[in-house]
Formats: C-alpha cells, structure tokens, sequence
C-alpha cells in the first residue's frame, strides 16, 4: 500500500500493484506519471484500491490538518480532569511514574491566573519553574508554560496590577533563557534555537510594555483610601505582606508617608515573616538608639526567605495521592477527604517531582 506519512520522500506520485508488488510508473511516451491506473490492474481490483487509498488520504489529510492546528494553538491542552494522580514508582496497577511536565499540562492554570486568591500562587510556581526546573518540562509543557506566561502579561496589561510581580518574573525568565540559549548543542531546550530567541524578543516586548503602563485614576469621586480615619488606614496597611508595597504607598501623598514610617507597622512586618532569632541576628540600631525596623526588614528580605501567603494553594491527598485544586472533586476513597488533604506551597509542588 502506498506511503501515506509526512515524509518529503513521498510527494504523492501514482502507485500500483503488480504481481511482483507496489511500482511506480511513468508514461514512456510523455515521461510522466500515469493518471489511468485501470489499465494496469482489473476494474473491481483498481476500484476496490482506490476506494482504500482515498480513504486513506482522508485520514491523512485529518492528522496533518489537527497536527498544525496544535502547533499554532495559543490555549493551554485541555483535560476534561482537573487533577492528577501522583506517583514516583511503578507497581501492578501503573507504571512508570508522573513528571513536573505531565502535572503543568493537566492542572488547570491558564483558569486559575483568573482567580485573584491563585493568580500569586500560579505567579510565584512559574518563577520557580523559570528559574531552575525549565529543561525538564517537556515540549509541549514548555509551550503550556508561554501561552499561560502571555495571558499572565495580558491580565496584568489590561488590569494594571501586579505590575512589579510580573517585572521580577519576566527578568528571572530572560536571565535562565539567556543562560540555556548559550548552551546549544547539549539539549537543554526543547525545539528550535530560532524559535527561543524568538520567545526572548518577546519577553523583552513585553517588558517595554510594562514599562510603558502609566496607571491613570479611575474615575471615582466617592470615598477614597486618604478620606478614611486614621485608623483604618493604619489598620489597612497593616494587611500588606510586601515591605515595597507600604513604600509605593508612602510615596502617593504626604499622609500616607508618614503612615508607611510607622516603627509599630515595620516591627509587625519583621514579626510576621522572620523568626525571633533571625530578627536578633540583624538587629540595627536608629540615630535615636532605638531598633529601626524599616532597615532591619530590608536586611532581613536579603538574607531570609519570607514568609509565603495565599489565598488558594494546589492541594494533595495523603489517602489517594492526587494532587488537586482546592474544592475540586476528585475519585477519592477516604471517608472525610477534606481531613486527607495537605496545602502545598510552589517550593513543594516543585520538589514533589524531584526523583
């Protein structure tokens, strides 16, 4: 039977079967391939071979078509399941085990960078994957992981916030691509080196972008934030996690600076991320001889991880070992699932796939 796969071997000229097999022939007197094939085998044979071989063809011509439209695809794979079974070890039931790559491609994320209490999470999980687990996403994990990063731009574009997260995320991301790019040759990427230095303009684009946002006032002339008590936004303040945060604010008026100087709200800050001994190991004194907590909790962020909040995490169960979103169903087994579950932080999402 004819050779029907993309293969530039194959440019589709005439076939027929012989009593020595499949042959190839040309018109003796034109040179050409022969169009009327009927003359060289039976009508019902000729009939019969040639109702197989259009069948064929349109199969073909079906995967070819479904083949590019998935290269050209800018949405992430879809799963009709939301999670995924976890497991580092074959037994009788499965074999071989699940990779950082397979639980980015079935999790949902191109949906959960829509919800404001996971948009942090998803955020913080692509820095991490930037950062040092790139090369082990496979390609189509790796096309997964541009298509969300580029509805992670366009969400922050339209919306005009978490402009410094995605700034610190894009730089990370352009710094590891410059490093791999560097190594060509010794398939540390996955595709084309066209088509990485493709991705990094792109990224420097996007940077330009965000760059150029200039965050205009809504227009709102009912109660602002400086309109309130004292209090209030004192006690408002206080629910910002990100020291830089309670600077920019600092800066929008003359109040709101000499809220964001308070030593009570920097010494709640320390408190809330770093330990007791952490904190007497950085500690700095004012011009005044008292602690300055301001500088102590910049001193602190260089040397000490802060703490991690967010408002939905990726959960795993301890009973069924599947690995979910928060409040989404799973086949488990367990008489009260929700006792079973565990949060996990980006940090342990990444190393539940070190083997």
């Amino acid at each position: 039977m004819p050779f029907l796969g993309q293969d530039w071997r194959s440019p589709g000229q005439s076939w027929v079967k012989t009593a020595d097999g499949w042959k190839r022939f040309l018109d003796e007197k034109s040179g050409s391939f022969v169009n009327d094939l009927s003359s060289y085998c039976s009508k019902e044979v000729y009939n019969k071979e040639n109702l197989f071989n259009s069948l064929n063809y349109d199969v073909a011509a079906k995967k070819r078509k479904k083949d590019m439209l998935n290269s050209k695809t800018k949405t992430q794979y879809f799963h009709q399941e939301k999670w995924i079974y976890v497991h580092k070890g074959s037994t009788k039931e499965r074999h071989g085990y699940c990779t950082l790559g397979e639980a980015f491609n079935r999790l949902d994320f191109s949906t959960a960078i829509l919800d404001s209490r996971r948009f942090n999470y998803v955020v913080r999980l692509l820095e991490l994957i930037a950062k040092s687990q790139l090369t082990s996403l496979s390609g189509i994990a790796q096309k997964n992981f541009m298509n969300i990063l580029e509805k992670v731009v366009l969400k922050v574009l339209e919306d005009q916030q978490n402009i410094r997260l995605i700034r610190e995320l894009l730089q990370t991301l352009y710094t590891s691509l410059c490093t791999l790019v560097q190594r060509v040759g010794k398939s540390v990427l996955v595709g084309n080196i066209n088509m990485w230095v493709y991705r990094m303009e792109t990224i420097l684009h996007w940077q330009q972008q965000l760059n150029n946002i200039q965050i205009t006032r809504p227009p709102f002339k009912g109660l602002t934030f400086t309109d309130l008590p004292l209090c209030l936004q004192l006690n408002i303040m206080q629910r910002l996690s990100d020291g830089r945060d309670l600077v920019s604010l600092g800066q929008a008026a003359p109040n709101l600076h000499v809220l964001s100087e308070d030593r009570l709200l920097w010494k709640k800050l320390c408190q809330y991320h770093f330990s007791e001994r952490q904190i007497r190991k950085r500690l700095i004194l004012s011009d005044k001889g008292q602690l300055d907590w301001k500088k102590m909790y910049f001193k602190l962020v260089r040397c000490y991880p802060r703490k991690e909040q967010y408002g939905d995490t990726l959960q795993l169960c301890r009973h069924c070992h599947i690995l979910s979103w928060k409040g989404t169903d799973h086949p488990c087994t367990a008489n009260n699932p929700e006792s079973c579950s565990v949060s996990l932080s980006p940090q342990d999402f990444i190393n539940l796939f070190k083997f």
